[in-house]
């Protein structure tokens, strides 16, 4: 999923339709993976086991399946838009590629936290949400005054846009994937909270 995501991302900044194509060509193979997993919890949870953490496991992988899948279809829309002829030469803004690097590299520490269950990583992805909503609006800005300045077209502006949002949202993904890794370790759920989330407590005796 990674690779995926870095893969469109270049595609776009390099304007490179054969890296997109790569991305596109993908989309298929992921959605086989994700009803695989899918299918392959059914029996976990047929199981009826009392163990409080092995159900949370399931739980989890479920999830965390569903969020994968949803930021493979958001890296194919960012593939799609390069190939589309582009309206313009004119590069992004620098605050794009900052963000862009950003996103795929709390993306990168989801899968490591998921993948280790650190509990502390995920905290840290978390962390940096609001950074990211700070990059989308300082892009969405540069973009509406470049354009009443007719400096840059509006076309170019709408696609900058679009792809600027479809990296925001793999970042919400992505902190829902860690949302997911703390409530694993520890049984402390930390969305839906209306003061944001708060420190992880320390995992359960016996991994529980």
């Amino acid at each position: 999923m990674l690779e995926l995501c870095t893969r469109a991302v270049e595609a776009f900044f390099e304007r490179d339709a054969d890296k997109a194509r790569l991305v596109v060509a993908h989309d298929d193979e992921v959605d086989r993976v994700d009803v695989a997993i899918e299918r392959a919890s059914i029996p976990l949870l047929a199981r009826g086991s009392q163990d409080e953490h092995q159900i949370r496991s399931v739980l989890t992988i479920v999830k965390v399946n569903n969020e994968l899948e949803r930021i493979a279809d958001i890296g194919l829309l960012i593939a799609e838009q390069v190939l589309e002829p582009f309206p313009t030469a004119e590069p992004p803004p620098a605050t794009f590629r900052v963000m862009a690097n950003s996103v795929v590299g709390m993306l990168r520490d989801a899968t490591r936290a998921l993948a280790s269950g650190d509990a502390e990583l995920a905290r840290q992805v978390l962390l940096f949400d609001d950074t990211v909503d700070r990059f989308r609006n300082e892009i969405l800005l540069h973009a509406q005054e470049r354009v009443a300045l007719s400096a840059l077209s509006v076309r170019f502006a709408f696609r900058l846009m679009s792809v600027t949002k479809s990296l925001e949202r793999i970042a919400d993904h992505s902190t829902n994937i860690c949302e997911q890794v703390i409530y694993l370790q520890t049984g402390k759920i930390v969305r839906h909270r209306p003061d944001g989330w708060s420190e992880p407590e320390a995992p359960q005796a016996n991994g529980r």
